[in-house]
């Protein structure tokens, strides 16, 4: 039983995935992703959908990790304010972190080897057992600190 739901996560996963980065690339979010004014122009281009595209882009900047989250945090303040940009990100990035959270967890420590290499799991699993609440605060406080990968070694 546990391997039959293991294979049915495993695929959901990339297919939600694999969806969601054909639909990126076919509406030219990676074209739009080299500026600010461009990501900007992007999630403008969705009107009166936008707050929708800008929370679906954070959240999956979460999931998929190379997408700049902080560019595309700016663009939103730039777009619809601070507190509404600051608002939807705050959520797609909870929403997001729990669902890699939730995927580790399901998928276990074959699916981390996979995303995270050993060297980088060693020196964060070391610290999050020095330092785990500070740290983990600190991680999700502070922009630029790996938190997407953090999420992925925690479970």
């Amino acid at each position: 039983m546990k391997k039959h739901r293991w294979n049915i996560t495993l695929a959901l996963t990339v297919l939600l995935l694999g969806g969601g980065l054909l639909f990126l690339w076919q509406t030219g979010f990676f074209a739009a992703a080299t500026s600010l004014e461009g990501i900007r122009a992007y999630i403008e281009e969705f009107s009166p959908y936008s707050q929708a595209v800008f929370f679906s882009v954070q959240l999956a900047s979460v999931i998929l990790a190379p997408i700049p989250s902080n560019i595309t945090a700016a663009a939103g303040a730039l777009l619809f304010g601070m507190w509404p940009a600051f608002l939807l990100t705050w959520a797609a990035v909870a929403l997001g972190s729990l669902v890699v959270f939730c995927l580790a967890r399901t998928l276990g420590q074959k699916f981390v080897e996979r995303f995270v290499s050993e060297k980088v799991s060693e020196r964060y699993l070391g610290l999050m057992k020095r330092k785990r609440d500070v740290f983990l605060c600190l991680v999700f406080l502070f922009p630029f600190f790996p938190d997407d990968i953090i999420c992925i070694l925690v479970p």
